[in-house]
């Protein structure tokens, strides 16, 4: 009984105090929580040899961080100059960073290790980004830089994916024989560095990559050279280069291939009951025509009187396309005789058919003013109105201000192509004939052009 006694008043003491602290605010219950997450990247604390020793011998370099830390994607974001010919051995264990050099370490020059974001905490992958290990086989450190941009010419914007190239003592094979001397990645804006450089006479290029070789070998590399050799000295200016590809890549999906139709039919664009005023009327067919009568397909008003056009064909012989001076809110009849078309088997149209449709007003379109200031026209400049990949218009430009009353609405990106040649598109360049592509300037916001409505900006280039 005493026993029991004994243990109801600890349980009732008990209850009092949890409730007593409870309601006095003084403390809660609950689970215990953790400290801020560790947001900082290892410390390196110690290196064999030294940060920027002069007089290395060894191949063997030795980083110990203030923490366990890992190695990320060696292959991507490691980057040695000069560009090793044997890939180094790089490990880790525990807080320890080993890089083993396989090649012969050239005599009186200066190496640096970027790690990128290869060294990261064990714990919470934190980078330790763009540490650089630095030394030289001989007295002295080099120290001069060498800055520059890449920009795609086609387009005037950066493509990151390209790297940039560095050789020494190199003739103008180089870049197709052998790897770079040095080699540096591009930043966002296009941007690259070269550090720690030698003086003097270099040939530079900029490349993207697709075998990983580190040599230009392919047609479709986008690939940028300069005109001359780059003299590395203190007062060394930033270099542009501007890439281009002789061929495209091609963007064919994979796809299952369609059973023939023996029929013979056409197809007309979705919005083809509203004609746009600036371009001409098209049928697509679904197999090459082998002939095609145009008097056989007669274009008339509403009232049956027939109008004069020009019909052209397309290169695969599948696209029919009708030039008319087309006159605004117009009603228009094309009629299609069933042999006005036939492809290669003899094959005709089932029916006679009629496609009625009627053209658009002024009203439908937006005028547009632009007003440039330091536009060159001596560089003959050529307006591109872009959507997506494609060049919806271009119009050369002859004076600072460039207007225009019909221009489809929509969101374009506007670009400025310098014509060197004037014939009305862009031409790439050609390294074997040391010839530089045509320059594009995309200008940095897009240009929404609204209906019926006077869109005007201001372009200071």
């Amino acid at each position: 009984m005493k026993l029991n006694r004994l243990l109801y008043l600890l349980f009732s003491a008990s209850l009092i105090y949890f409730f007593a602290i409870s309601s006095g605010g003084c403390a809660q219950i609950g689970m215990p929580t953790g400290g801020p997450r560790d947001s900082i990247p290892p410390v390196l604390v110690s290196a064999s040899p030294k940060i920027h020793s002069t007089n290395v011998t060894g191949n063997k370099i030795t980083l110990t961080f203030n923490e366990y830390i890992e190695l990320k994607e060696v292959q991507t974001n490691v980057l040695i100059s000069p560009f090793p010919k044997r890939q180094p051995q790089i490990d880790y264990k525990l807080r320890t960073v080993t890089v083993k050099l396989k090649d012969t370490l050239l005599p009186n020059t200066t190496y640096s290790i970027n790690f990128g974001k290869a060294i990261v905490d064990n714990n919470e992958g934190n980078p330790m980004k763009d540490f650089t290990f630095v030394f030289s086989t001989g007295n002295n450190i080099d120290s001069l830089t060498l800055d520059g941009k890449v920009l795609v010419a086609e387009t005037g914007k950066a493509d990151s994916t390209l790297i940039a190239l560095l050789y020494r003592n190199a003739d103008d094979s180089s870049v197709q024989k052998r790897k770079p001397d040095y080699m540096a990645r591009l930043a966002g804006d296009g941007s690259f560095s070269f550090i720690n450089l030698p003086e003097g006479n270099f040939k530079i290029y900029a490349l993207k990559d697709g075998d990983g070789g580190k040599t230009y070998n392919s047609k479709k590399e986008l690939f940028a050279f300069a005109d001359a050799d780059i003299r590395v000295s203190a007062t060394t200016t930033p270099v542009i280069l501007y890439a281009s590809a002789l061929e495209k890549e091609s963007r064919i999906a994979a796809t299952t291939k369609p059973t023939p139709e023996k029929k013979l039919r056409f197809s007309l664009p979705v919005s083809y009951q509203s004609q746009d005023l600036l371009s001409p009327f098209e049928i697509s067919f679904n197999k090459p025509l082998k002939k095609f009568d145009t008097a056989k397909l007669v274009l008339t008003d509403s009232n049956y009187k027939r109008i004069p056009a020009t019909w052209s064909i397309d290169s695969n012989r599948t696209r029919l396309s009708l030039a008319v001076a087309w006159q605004q809110e117009t009603h228009y009849r094309l009629v299609m005789d069933t042999t006005a078309v036939s492809d290669s088997s003899g094959n005709h149209l089932a029916k006679q058919d009629t496609i009625r449709f009627i053209t658009r007003r002024q009203e439908d379109y937006g005028n547009v003013v632009l007003r440039f200031s330091n536009l060159d026209l001596g560089k003959h400049p050529l307006l591109q109105f872009v959507q997506g990949e494609e060049v919806k218009e271009s119009f050369p430009v002859k004076t600072m201000e460039w207007s225009n009353k019909m221009l489809t609405p929509g969101e374009y990106e506007v670009r400025i192509l310098f014509d060197a040649n004037q014939n009305g598109k862009w031409d790439h360049g050609d390294y074997s004939k040391k010839l530089q592509p045509e320059k594009v300037t995309t200008l940095p916001q897009k240009l929404s052009i609204k209906a019926n409505w006077d869109n005007e900006r201001d372009i200071k280039l």
